[in-house]
């Protein structure tokens, strides 16, 4: 069982969402514990203050150190956790990072908000910071509820077929392949013939094809971080008219 405890702002935002779909069901099972915490719990003062304006002026508010610091040290007075900070700053998630936080025991996950967290809390505890993307969200609960699901599926039991995560996009480091279910035909437009054959070494080339021909059109640069083997470069190189003879 992998624990994961989300320190936040707002649980609701968590809550909610995590007792669903996939991601639920795995807490039934007992593959996941997760547990959400109210930073705002931990603030000293009557008003639960977890926020001042930053020294050195500006705008916006920063998250303060202390609130956050009584609550890792109460969740997690020996620091046995891998410790994350959702932060637009942080090294960019992708499912390489997924299937690293995988083999973790325990995440204990903060939801950065306002301009960010007190810089101080990062010299007291080791963090990695995880950013989902080039751009800026209201606060880190949408981006740990993505790392949360991208870690979670990648456990047995969580989906029910291993093999349907296993070609998912980014799983292999190319994009996923084009998917075709009923009807056969649809105002017009038939399903590619080579699926429906029945020659599954020709459907696992045609897919193969279909996702280096997906990634080098959209996603060039994780071809460039990946070392293409001989297969990869001739179905690469081939004509479309030429797939279903190789």
């Amino acid at each position: 069982m992998m624990r994961i405890d989300i320190l936040t702002l707002f649980p609701d935002m968590i809550k909610e969402p995590l007792k669903h779909s996939l991601i639920g069901r795995a807490q039934d099972k007992g593959i996941l514990d997760i547990r959400t915490y109210n930073i705002r719990d931990y603030a000293t003062d009557r008003h639960h203050v977890v926020d001042d304006i930053p020294y050195g002026g500006g705008a916006g508010m920063v998250m303060m150190v202390e609130p956050l610091y009584k609550a890792i040290k109460s969740i997690d007075p020996d620091n046995q956790s891998y410790k994350i900070i959702m932060d637009a700053s942080g090294e960019l998630f992708n499912q390489n990072t997924a299937k690293q936080l995988m083999v973790k025991e325990w995440l204990l996950i903060v939801c950065g908000h306002y301009k960010g967290v007190d810089e101080r809390i990062k010299s007291l505890f080791k963090f990695a910071e995880i950013s989902i993307g080039d751009y800026v969200l209201t606060g880190g609960e949408i981006p740990a509820l993505a790392v949360v699901d991208a870690v979670a599926r990648l456990f047995p039991g969580v989906i029910k077929e291993i093999d349907s995560a296993q070609t998912d996009s980014y799983f292999n480091g190319l994009l996923g392949y084009p998917e075709y279910t009923r009807p056969s035909n649809f105002l017009g437009m038939a399903v590619p013939e080579i699926l429906t054959g029945g020659n599954h070494e020709q459907i696992r080339k045609w897919r193969l094809r279909q996702s280096l021909k997906r990634t080098a059109a959209r996603r060039p640069d994780l071809l460039l971080n990946r070392q293409l083997d001989d297969e990869e470069k001739m179905l690469l190189s081939l004509e479309d008219k030429d797939v279903e003879s190789n």
